[in-house]
C-alpha cells in the first residue's frame, strides 16, 4: 500500500481550471487560418496553439521539420510543464519520420493546427499518429 501511495504523491499536481482553460481556448481558435509561426487568432501553427491556449510564450527559430524533441522537452519544462496525460494538455505527436506536431488534448482527440486542412481543427480519436509525449504546467 506503501507503493500506492508514493506513486499517487509523484502525480504531478495541475489545477483543473488552467487545462480546462487551455482546452478552451484551444477550442476557441478552430477555425483559426493556418500560418507558419503565427501565434493569434489571425493565424497560427501547431507551436503558436499550444503556445496561444496555455497563454505561454511560444519558442522562435525552430525548424518546420526536424525540431528535436528533446529541445521541445526542454523549452516546455523551463515554462514549468510536466508530463502528464489529461484533457488540456500539450500532446507531441509524430505524423512522419522526422516530424514532430503539437496539439492540444481533448481527452478523446486533440485541437490542433493542420498545415493539410490550412486551419485550427479538432480532430477525434483514433489518431492517424502516435501520441509519444504530453505535458500540463503545475500550479
Amino acid at each position: 500500500m506503501k507503493d500506492l501511495f508514493d506513486a499517487l504523491a509523484r502525480v504531478p499536481r495541475s489545477s483543473d481550471r488552467s487545462n480546462a482553460r487551455a482546452l478552451a481556448r484551444a477550442r476557441e481558435a478552430i477555425g483559426a487560418p493556418f500560418r507558419l509561426h503565427g501565434r493569434d487568432l489571425r493565424g497560427m501553427d501547431c507551436v503558436g496553439l499550444a503556445a496561444w491556449a496555455w497563454e505561454a510564450p511560444a519558442p522562435t527559430g525552430y525548424a518546420l521539420r526536424a525540431s528535436p524533441r528533446a529541445r521541445i522537452e526542454r523549452e516546455l519544462a523551463a515554462l514549468g510543464f510536466v508530463r502528464a496525460d489529461m484533457p488540456g494538455a500539450i500532446v507531441l505527436a509524430a505524423p512522419g519520420p522526422g516530424q514532430l506536431h503539437l496539439g492540444i488534448s481533448t481527452g478523446e482527440g486533440i485541437v490542433h493546427a493542420d498545415a493539410s486542412a490550412r486551419r485550427v481543427i479538432e480532430r477525434a480519436a483514433p489518431l492517424p499518429w502516435p501520441i509519444v509525449a504530453s505535458w500540463i504546467r503545475e500550479d
